[in-house]
């Protein structure tokens, strides 16, 4: 075949090319491991948070100090534990998220060698 008959061809290859170097230009997997991370962060802080709040009311207390109980419920230490289960759990949502799009992002750039090296792209 001659390199006339190859042009149609060729050119639906390049087209595939840009077309996925304009997709995989920006990493959404990046994106949303960094949001992932954060939520983390924010999930550990009120973890630690709800850990300060327990031994405030529960902990053993220094010789010679009074604890003052309050009535009722730990109304505080209820809502920072809620608070960093919700974020955690929002962290691990986030987290196979980033990973199903970094399992994508990998397949398009396999796909994308291929294509070059078929089109002879790199030297």
């Amino acid at each position: 075949m001659t390199s006339g008959e190859n042009a149609p061809a060729d050119a639906a290859l390049r087209a595939e090319h840009d077309a996925l170097a304009r997709k995989l230009a920006v990493r959404r997997s990046v994106d949303a491991t960094r949001r992932a991370l954060y939520l983390a962060f924010a999930g550990l802080i009120s973890v630690g948070l709800t850990l300060k709040l327990a031994w405030d009311r529960w902990g053993v207390l220094a010789p010679g100090a009074v604890r003052k109980v309050h009535a009722g419920p730990p109304l505080l230490f209820l809502l920072a534990a809620a608070l960093a289960v919700t974020l955690l759990a929002l962290a691990a949502r986030a987290f196979r998220r980033a990973r199903a799009l970094g399992r994508e992002e990998d397949a398009l750039f396999a796909r994308f060698r291929a294509l070059r090296d078929r089109l002879r792209l790199d030297p």
